[in-house]
This record gives structure tokens, sequence and C-alpha cells, in this order.
């Protein structure tokens, strides 16, 4: 009765788009950490997350062992592909998560903390832009197992992509900053948020352009109908959010360019998805050929429908009870 493969599709699409959103915005307060004019300033970033930080890495969990149980031969070909990128990034987060909270009880070194959790946010970033940009470029598969080189990760196009994930969280972080913060703070916050969205726009437009020669059968998917019609509103919204984006930032308006730059994260995943489908292998092995058995997919799928709404009531209710402006006098236990 239902496409257990597609449904299963859909939920690891959307923990990975989670992932990107919440954990992306501490991640680019991370980048932007050693810009912020002083140590009150820095203080006042690092408790803007402190509540969510760390349930944030719930969905990256999610999407790997999901990957794992839901489409095995897919995580079979991904993970040898992307070893080296993923393991620097997981260490990179590890790193970031351990400053995190050795920055408020280890005074002595704050500033060798400081350091750790500005290179692990900005590592572990570049190195999901690395495995973006790998993913969208192809995967060599050579019968049912990855048929390519350690170094194929490595490429212009990939690390052009890790650059753009990098000015794209950092305008996640100034944005959720301008969003949080006051005072000259939230004006530093403006500041950079400006340059991180010409930079994320420039990067979004570099990399659209490019992706259509990557392939002949992404420039079919692209540029003839009827997948044009599907493609077209991609663009489109991009531009308007962009414009909206913009007026927020030069007017001021705190409550707009957060959710505006999700709206612009999410026209991308958008656009992947339309750049991908139905494959998740990109044209390799499609969602049906790495699939699970049905009987697996089923059953874990009850335990997914269960937790599922956990996972997001108990974010959301956190969220709502750390809404508003930070205080700034207000420690982090």
């Amino acid at each position: 009765m239902f496409d257990l493969p597609t449904i299963w599709a859909g939920l690891l699409a959307l923990a990975i788009f989670i992932y990107v959103v919440l954990d992306g915005f501490d991640l680019g307060i991370g980048i932007v950490f050693p810009f912020l004019k002083s140590n009150g300033d820095r203080d006042v970033a690092m408790n803007s997350v402190a509540p969510v930080w760390d349930g944030n890495e719930t969905w990256l969990v999610l999407g790997g062992g999901g990957l794992m149980a839901a489409f095995p031969l897919a995580y079979a070909v991904v993970m040898p592909a992307l070893y080296a990128p993923f393991i620097i990034m997981i260490l990179a987060l590890v790193f970031r998560g351990v400053a995190f909270e050795y920055r408020w009880r280890d005074k002595a070194h704050e500033k060798i903390w400081d350091r750790s959790f500005f290179y692990g946010s900005l590592i572990a970033t570049f190195c999901q832009g690395i495995v973006l940009g790998t993913f969208v470029q192809g995967i060599e598969v050579d019968g049912r197992a990855y048929g390519g080189g350690w170094w194929d990760w490595l490429t212009p196009f990939t690390i052009t992509c890790g650059i753009a994930l990098v000015a794209g969280y950092a305008l996640l972080g100034t944005t959720w900053l301008i969003m949080k913060t006051e005072g000259e703070l939230r004006e530093t916050a403006y500041r950079y948020a400006k340059l991180s969205a010409l930079a994320t726009l420039g990067f979004v437009g570099l990399v659209s352009l490019w992706t259509p020669f990557l392939s002949p059968e992404i420039a079919e998917r692209w540029f003839t109908f009827p997948q044009l019609l599907f493609v077209l509103p991609v663009p489109t919204l991009t531009a308007i959010l962009a414009a909206i984006l913009g007026w927020g930032l030069l007017k001021k308006k705190d409550q707009v360019a957060f959710p505006t730059s999700i709206g612009l994260f999410a026209l991308c995943f958008a656009g992947l998805g339309i750049g991908t489908s139905p494959y998740i292998v990109p044209r390799a092995i499609t969602i049906q050929e790495a699939a699970a058995p049905d009987s697996s997919l089923f059953f874990m799928l009850i335990g997914a429908l269960i937790l599922l709404p956990i996972i997001i009531g108990y974010t959301a209710f956190t969220y709502w009870v750390f809404r508003g402006k930070v205080d700034p006098d207000a420690g982090y236990h």
C-alpha cells in the first residue's frame, strides 16, 4: 500500500535538512566567533545556543544511522567514498563540543578553547560542504561497491561547495545572533550578516551555474520539459527571498533575516532533490535499488513514527522556552 523506500528517503531528507538548519546556525556562530569584538560578546553568542546546540546534533545521528539501516547499499558505497571528510568532520565536531564546555571551566586556557571552537566549527562546516559537493558531482560505482579512488572527493567543485557552505552557515549564525541579541553585538551581527548574505548568494549562483556542466543528465533535468517546470520555481523563489533578506538586513528587522535564511537553504535543498531524484547515489543507484527489504523498512517505520514526534516535540519545546533575546548577565551552567 505504501512506497516504503520513498517514505524513508523523505524521512532521511527531512532529518538532514533539520540538522543543516539547526546545527548550521551554531556552527555559523563558531565561524564568526573570532570576529566578535569583546569577550563579553563571545560569551553572549555562546549563551544564545547553549540550551540547544548539543540537541541539534541528534539529527546528524538520525541521518547517518537511518541511511545505514534503510539504504545499506547506498551506505556501503557512500562511506568508502567519503571516509576522509567524514572522519575529519567528526573530529572537528568533537573539538568544537569540548571547546564549548571547557571554555567556561578552564579560564586559564580560554584562548585555546576559543580557537578550538572556531577551527572546529570552520573545518566541520567545510567538510560538510565537501560531502555535499561530492554527492552532487557523482560517486563512481563498480557493481555494488565504490569504484573510485581515495581523493575523488577533492575537486575544485567540492572545494567551492565547502566554501559556499561556510558562507551559508555564517549567514545562519549571524542572523540567529541578530534575532537573539541586543546592543553592540547585534550591530556587529548585522554587519557580518550582510557580508555573509552577499557571499552566500554569490556562491549559490556560482554552484548553480556550474552544476549542469557536471553531467549531461543534470543539464537535461534542468533545461528540458517537463522537468523545467519543477526547476523554474526554485530560482524565482530564491530571488524573492534574497530581496526579502536584503530588505530585512538593511531595515534591521530582527525577526526577518533568520527565517528568510532558512528559506534560502530550503530552496537549495529542493533544487538538490529535483536534480538527483530518484537516485540516492546520484546517477548510479536509485532509492528503490538501495533500499532494505520492505519488512525491515516497515518495522523501522513504526519506531520512527513513535520517536520522531517526540524528538520534534522536545526540540520545539526547548526553543519555545528559550525564546526571545539573551540576557547578557545570564551565565552558562
